[in-house]
């Protein structure tokens, strides 16, 4: 199974910072997208989106991170077919569950590309 290559939309429909530094927490999303990209458990989605709090409060912006924590906890479930679903890399519907040998190959050979492609300027 392949899985399809990584793209991250930034904060999703969120912006990507303030009006005075607009890329503030864009990392903090990009980072949120990977973990989304590649699914798993419910528990690992928790993980994720409690890393994306904890980044964005980093930023000095906690009740923005609240408010992502949020969106990203009712609007990140599998079941529904957006493009920023938890596991958007794989076929909709795939819901939730442990990523399987075969799966974590895929991920692994992405990970050059991945590396080179959405970090870049």
């Amino acid at each position: 199974m392949e899985i399809k290559p990584f793209t991250s939309d930034g904060c999703s429909a969120f912006p990507d910072g303030t009006l005075e530094q607009k890329e503030l927490w864009l990392d903090c999303c990009r980072a949120h997208d990977y973990a989304y990209w590649k699914g798993g458990t419910f528990r690992q989605r928790l993980e994720a989106d409690e890393a994306l709090e904890a980044c964005v409060a980093q930023t000095g912006e906690e009740e923005i991170a609240l408010l992502m924590l949020a969106g990203v906890r009712v609007g990140g479930t599998p079941f529904l077919p957006t493009e920023f679903r938890w596991g958007y890399g794989w076929p909709f519907l795939r819901g939730y569950k442990a990523l399987t040998q075969e799966e974590l190959e895929a991920i692994r050979r992405s990970e050059a590309e991945i590396r080179t492609g959405w970090m870049s300027p």
